[in-house]
């Protein structure tokens, strides 16, 4: 069992997280600007912290054996959650990452692709900047799981192949994984590392 810290656990990904987690008997803090969505359950603490607040999340993430940051990229420099979890001694920090950044046939990203949709366009390049800054992370233990094109809702199966960095797109030509499949690949890595200072990526 570890204790691990979800730093956006009442987000799409981060609440399935939280409840992949919990399924495997870990110790789980749940961190989040509103908390109130979680309740009071076993196996959890909850922290409203604002993650802009660089010494409430080191405080929050202080003596934890891994962080899981599910925090939008857009808005979250890769830099507030880097420094904090570094200050306060933890080594593993798996992040929730995009597929922006992800290698078609050819080579080209997924963002730079024709049709590529506009809106999701900041928060996939912002993507791309925090992989490359934890790239040159030389005091970490990080892994960054990007999800497959479409990241959606829907069942949790347990069937789903990993890749590095290339796409992975299905057998009908769709790119997609559910956030519950997803967490299990998360939470399996967080289990039995295997891409430590890697970014890899998950998909049916």
């Amino acid at each position: 069992m570890s204790k691990i810290a979800i730093i956006g656990a009442t987000g799409r990904a981060g609440s399935q997280l939280l409840e992949e987690a919990l399924r495997r008997g870990h110790s789980v803090t749940a961190i989040a600007r509103n908390t109130a969505k979680i309740g009071s359950r076993a196996g959890v603490v909850s922290r409203e912290v604002d993650v802009a607040d660089s010494a409430a999340l080191h405080a929050a993430v202080a003596g934890h054996d891994v962080v899981i940051s599910a925090a939008h990229f857009s808005t979250i420099p890769a830099s507030a959650i880097i420094d904090p979890v570094k200050k306060a001694g933890v080594k593993r920090l798996l992040v929730v990452g995009g597929a922006g950044s992800l290698l078609l046939p050819g080579g080209t990203k997924v963002i730079d692709s024709p049709g590529f949709p506009e809106e999701y366009k900041a928060e996939a390049s912002a993507g791309g900047v925090y992989l490359d800054t934890l790239r040159k992370e030389q005091d970490l233990d990080w892994t960054f799981l990007s999800p497959s094109a479409e990241f959606v809702e829907g069942e949790r199966t347990g069937h789903f192949r990993l890749g590095q960095d290339d796409l992975l797109v299905s057998a009908e030509g769709r790119s997609w994984i559910t956030f519950a499949d997803y967490a299990i690949a998360l939470i399996d890595e967080v289990e039995k590392p295997a891409h430590i200072r890697q970014r890899f990526t998950v998909g049916y």
